[in-house]
């Protein structure tokens, strides 16, 4: 069976018509920080379970309701989500993380480091420099994990 889990970050207040077709039939939700709206949660909410940290645009009183480091177990697999990883503390492997899910840098990224999977899913929000807006899927399976980014240019 297939658990997948979609990851979006840096939304900073927008939340696109293409995420939300793309996230709408995930079993679990990541934001990995950035939001700009708590309003983006509560509409997340309405797809799928959401776990979700504050990132450095995340402020005033709504945003205290966040953490700014959490892990969570899904589908086996454990998942930390910090927003920089600049800031990341912890050694995966020694903590037993599978997953270490970022934002911050709006470049999407997967990379599997000593059997972690590192993945910043991009930034689905409004468009920064010439990056592309994007976020991600991960598929859980008991053979393994399938980490997608998604593209959500409209064409």
């Amino acid at each position: 069976m297939t658990f997948t889990v979609g990851i979006i970050s840096d939304t900073h207040g927008l939340l696109r018509p293409e995420a939300l077709r793309l996230l709408a039939h995930v079993d679990h939700i990541i934001h990995a920080g950035d939001m700009g709206d708590p309003g983006i949660i509560s509409v997340l909410r309405r797809i799928a379970p959401v776990m979700a940290i504050r990132g450095n645009v995340d402020t005033g009183e709504w945003a205290t309701e966040f953490a700014e480091i959490e892990s969570v177990r899904l589908a086996g697999r454990l998942f930390y989500v910090l927003h920089d990883l600049n800031t990341l503390q912890v050694n995966p492997v020694a903590e037993g993380i599978d997953v270490i899910v970022s934002g911050h840098s709006h470049v999407p990224k997967i990379a599997t480091v000593n059997g972690a999977l590192y993945l910043n899913p991009g930034s689905a929000g409004r468009r920064r420099f010439k990056l592309p807006i994007t976020l991600a899927s991960l598929e859980v399976t008991p053979d393994g994990m399938k980490p997608i980014i998604h593209d959500l240019e409209v064409r």
